[in-house]
C-alpha cells in the first residue's frame, strides 16, 4: 500500500473513531444527567477520554484536511 493511501485510511479511522466516541459518551452523559459529571461515575472518565482523543490524535479539522489532500492527490 502506498504511503498516501495508508495516511488517508489512518486519518479516516481516527476521525471516525474519535467522533463516534464523542457522540457515544455525550449520549451517556445525557442519560446519566448530573450524575454523569461526578468523579465516582465511570462515564465521566469516558467523556474526558473521548474529548482528549480528539485533541491528542489530531483535531478533526486536521484529519479532514489530510483526507482531502490524499483524495486530491489520487484524482488530480
Amino acid at each position: 500500500m502506498r504511503d498516501g493511501a495508508a495516511q488517508k485510511l489512518v486519518s479516516m479511522a481516527k476521525l471516525f473513531s474519535s467522533e463516534l466516541a464523542g457522540e457515544a459518551t455525550n449520549m451517556a452523559m445525557q442519560i446519566f444527567g448530573g450524575y454523569g459529571y461526578m468523579k465516582k461515575m465511570s462515564v465521566e472518565k469516558y467523556y474526558r477520554d473521548a474529548k482528549l482523543c480528539t485533541i491528542v490524535e489530531g483535531t478533526a479539522e486536521i484529519q479532514k484536511v489530510l483526507i482531502v489532500k490524499a483524495l486530491l492527490a489520487e484524482n488530480p
